[in-house]
């Protein structure tokens, strides 16, 4: 298939870029940055990927982006400390952008949109139904009903996936890239304390890219309704985090300090993966493993 992968330049894009290429898909990036840091040079030049420097809230750039496309997969959005900062922008870009990709898929007759949604559609008080009580959640679960309608008035087949916590090499901006900047700041023996504590749920970047593209084949199959899942990954308090990476990296001098997250996974889930074959799961620890040795990696080569 050929996809539009919107949100491209993203840590999240390029795991997905690297599996789709795998699987011998085409993938046409739209993004407003020009090019993602963490690609390889060997994704970077593969004649499959494609790149256009645009933005979702842009509809006639929408438009033309998902000529030729069989499927999208739309991560583009403004994260919560964006949406909280300035509310109408970020609707523009989260609410606007997504009805875009909708629309677009009805006009030019594609198999299907598969979008990120996000756990922030719950609240804190673990309510076991959406009550989003930050902008980002709101337009999150706005997209979720939109995507329903389209189904209702069009037919445009969807799937909405719905991540806690993502963690992996490069999640280094937003209110939950703590795991992350902690394992930088480990390995390159700099204090760092986590502006957050409490239990939460975290899930490896790599399980997210695998649902992704595992969801972008089952609508290339002709799945049809307006389906949402969650991605769930290990529970596990901050405090662990600090531990395990603590264990890895000796003398590192990291700590958690701050209020709890302001959303929590619901006690029943509708995991991808009861739904969706082939979706990988990565433990914790190994997860944090891999980012440590990475930026280990980095370090030695001076990056």
């Amino acid at each position: 298939m050929r996809i539009l992968l919107t949100g491209g330049a993203g840590f999240i894009g390029a795991s997905i870029i690297r599996r789709l290429l795998a699987r011998d898909d085409s993938v046409r990036v739209l993004d407003v940055a020009a090019k993602n840091p963490l690609l390889e040079p060997k994704s970077e030049s593969d004649r499959r990927l494609e790149w256009r420097v645009g933005s979702v809230s842009d509809g006639p750039a929408v438009m033309d982006a998902v000529k030729g496309c069989d499927a999208i997969i739309h991560l583009a959005a403004l994260l919560t400390p964006a949406c909280a900062a300035d509310p109408i922008r970020a609707a523009g870009v989260n609410v606007i952008g997504t009805l875009n990709m909708f629309e677009a898929a009805r006009r030019h007759g594609l198999k299907g949109v598969l979008y990120m949604s996000s756990a922030a559609v719950y609240a804190s008080d673990l309510r076991d139904h959406p009550h989003p009580d930050t902008h980002y959640g709101a337009f999150k679960l706005a997209g979720e009903g939109s995507a329903r309608a389209y189904w209702t008035d069009h037919r445009v087949a969807s799937i909405g996936l719905r991540p806690y916590v993502v963690y992996g090499m490069g999640r280094e901006v937003g209110l939950t890239a703590g795991p992350a900047l902690a394992c930088r700041a480990a390995v390159e023996q700099r204090e760092y304390v986590i502006p957050f504590t409490g239990p939460a749920d975290f899930v490896y970047v790599d399980d997210v890219a695998s649902a992704f593209v595992e969801a972008a084949a089952e609508l290339g199959k002709g799945r049809s309704g307006a389906s949402v899942f969650d991605i769930p990954g290990s529970t596990a308090l901050v405090e662990d985090i600090v531990t395990i990476i603590q264990r890895h990296v000796a003398g590192a001098r990291l700590s958690a300090a701050g209020p709890l997250l302001p959303i929590q996974m619901p006690a029943k889930l509708n995991d991808i993966r009861a739904a969706i074959t082939n979706i990988t799961r990565t433990p914790l620890d190994a997860g944090l493993k891999m980012m440590i040795d990475r930026y280990a990696q980095l370090r030695v080569a001076g990056r």
